[in-house]
């Protein structure tokens, strides 16, 4: 039932004082509106001790003959506590909400910009739909739950003033009913750890569901063209069911403390009532005082059995901020050392011995040095784990490297600050990612300050603007969720323009190019020449002429230079270069494709004979 539910690698688990130290920080600014709240409370729960005993007179006032008009103050005294209670209460609910929704937001954003500041290697090892839960659900549960501590203190008031009215009437009652206390406290203590750990492995079943409906949302296209809807139904049904047995089980060990609880509750109310009995009978205590006894304990108990009973979620609370601060607390593999600002990079590169593991004992850089003079173009070619891509992370910092040094401008690279530094990188993937809105909203993601002229200007630059003929509103044009609407060319086109429109000192395309049309590949080579008319670059192509526009080809084994040169000087030297463009790019050259055509048609022409 439990498979998959482990903790996630960045879980930690905290003392109930240090989270309650650290829940302290998310209500700076709430001051006035926590005294209001105090307050309010206070109020309504001294009203509510006040009911029984206005009520508890008012049967001696009638049992002593003691007038119509003793009778009627009572009557009027208990309406207006009914009256202040309802006022108090609206105000403190009223406070309650809008503290609770500050405190939620305050938390979930900064569990946001922790999820956003966590480095590639933390999602590698962890899935998104999980960090998403931590965000959503858990801080919405901590929410929820606070609004019902505010009516627990309130109670937890209540039961302490009417206590200490209890014991001024009959020390020996009141011990009775408070002797009761004891068993709840051991009852709840017990209970403690128990419902930590069933809650935490309910909110972790609830974070599978989200994963797996997160991950069956993207992934649907792929879905729906194997026709897998039956299998990722079945999968989510899966994790639904393990879900529900989870939170089955939840509910069923949270549920036995009620019982529990209330069974000592009715042990204790019939004490009360028989003992309070035998002592009226007695004459050692009033009809009156009786009935304070009998209304009281019910207010005295029911608040005891809620606390009790709250402790259950007060647990989900507690698993909840767990995780929530586990998500803000994860480290980063990626530090900087310094933060030293990256204006006015020239965009020199240099590797040292630079050592780089994804996990450990399987190397893929060892010992790896290069260098790369300012403005210069460089293609990267090796078959695939070759460390091509590994290579254009570490320098974007999205990874951290072991050993050794990567210097840009002769500076050591975690010397810079990062937002700064990265300001300096243009960076289009193999896979470019658009955001929900225009083309025009996605080319200025790179500069917000660029003006609709500029990234006209950009836009019309390549091809004089003839890509955007086909789109229905032009730059205008909505891309859709991830670009959908667009074809592959075109978001690899937006994803250059987003670069070029930045000017960054350093660019790197990473096998941008591989699954495109020649058409295309045509506007896409002119958007490219732009760029690296401006910036030093790094290409890792599969494409023929991308390769061969680099002014140095680093031939790459194993995570490690076997060549490097020109296109001619490496075809002339007849080695590992030599055989990766027979085997993969000879056939996207104009000749070969000329070749191919003339001896398809002589083989035509035979035939014909």
């Amino acid at each position: 039932m439990f498979a998959g539910l482990n903790s996630d690698k960045y879980d930690r688990q905290y003392t109930d004082r240090y989270l309650f130290r650290r829940l302290g920080s998310f209500f700076q600014g709430e001051g006035w509106r926590i005294a209001g709240l105090t307050a309010s409370g206070l109020l309504v729960s001294v009203v509510q001790a006040l009911s029984p005993i206005i009520i508890a007179a008012g049967v001696d006032a009638v049992e002593q003959r003691s007038g119509t008009l003793s009778v009627l103050l009572l009557v009027g005294a208990l309406l207006l506590t009914v009256v202040i209670q309802y006022a108090a209460n609206w105000l403190r609910r009223r406070l309650t909400n809008r503290v609770v929704s500050d405190l939620v937001a305050r938390m979930r954003g900064a569990a946001f910009e922790a999820a956003i500041r966590r480095d590639m290697a933390f999602y590698d090892e962890n899935k998104t739909g999980k960090v998403l839960s931590r965000i959503t659900n858990d801080t919405d549960e901590f929410g929820q739950v606070l609004i019902v501590t505010s009516d627990v203190i309130s109670q937890i008031i209540q039961t302490v003033i009417l206590g200490f009215v209890l014991i001024r009437y009959d020390l020996g009652l009141t011990l009775v009913m408070m002797g009761f206390s004891i068993p709840i406290l051991i009852i709840t203590l017990l209970f403690r750890k128990v419902a930590r750990a069933v809650t935490r492995q309910g909110s972790r079943a609830m974070a599978a569901v989200n994963d797996t409906i997160q991950e069956t949302v993207t992934g649907i296209s792929v879905a729906k063209n194997f026709r897998k809807e039956a299998m990722i139904y079945d999968e989510f049904v899966q994790v639904n069911t393990q879900s529900y047995r989870i939170n089955l089980r939840r509910g069923v060990v949270l549920a036995t403390i009620f019982p529990m609880l209330n069974a000592a509750g009715g042990i204790a109310t019939a004490s009360i009532v028989y003992l309070g009995a035998l002592a009226a009978i007695g004459g050692t205590l009033t009809i009156s005082l009786w009935y304070l006894y009998i209304q009281a304990v019910d207010r005295f108990w029911m608040p005891l059995i809620n606390i009790a009973t709250y402790w259950n979620q007060f647990q989900q609370a507690m698993s909840s901020l767990e995780r929530i601060f586990a998500l803000i607390d994860a480290e980063n593999s990626v530090r900087q050392t310094g933060s030293r600002p990256a204006n006015g990079l020239r965009g020199q590169i240099e590797f040292r011995d630079v050592g780089f593991q994804y996990k450990s004992g399987d190397p893929v850089l060892a010992h790896f040095n290069l260098s790369i003079r300012p403005g210069e173009n460089v293609a990267f070619v090796g078959h695939t784990g070759a460390g091509k891509s590994t290579l254009a992370k570490l320098i974007t910092r999205m990874y951290e490297f072991q050993s050794g040094e990567i210097l840009i401008d002769g500076l050591d690279i975690r010397g810079f600050d990062l937002t700064s530094f990265r300001h300096q990188l243009g960076f289009v993937p193999q896979a470019p990612f658009l955001f929900s809105g225009t083309i025009m909203d996605n080319i200025r993601y790179g500069r917000p300050d660029a003006t609709d002229a500029e990234i006209e200007a950009i836009a019309h630059s390549v091809g004089n603007g003839e890509w955007l003929e086909t789109l229905p509103d032009g730059l205008r044009s909505d891309v859709g969720e991830r670009g959908a609407r667009l074809s592959m060319g075109q978001r690899q086109l937006v994803s250059l323009l987003r670069v070029l429109v930045a000017r960054p000192a350093i660019f790197i395309l990473d096998e941008a190019t591989a699954s495109i049309d020649t058409f295309t590949e045509l506007q896409i080579q002119e958007a490219l020449a732009l760029i690296l008319k401006q910036s030093t670059s790094i290409l890792i192509a599969h494409r023929l002429s991308t390769v061969r526009s680099a002014d140095r080809i680093i031939v790459l084994e194993n995570g490690g230079i076997i060549e490097q040169g020109s296109h001619d000087q490496l075809m002339a030297g007849g080695g590992h270069y030599a055989e990766l463009y027979n085997t993969y790019f000879r056939h996207q050259s104009l000749s070969y494709v000329e070749n191919a055509r003339a001896l398809l048609s002589g083989e035509s022409a035979s035939a014909a004979d």
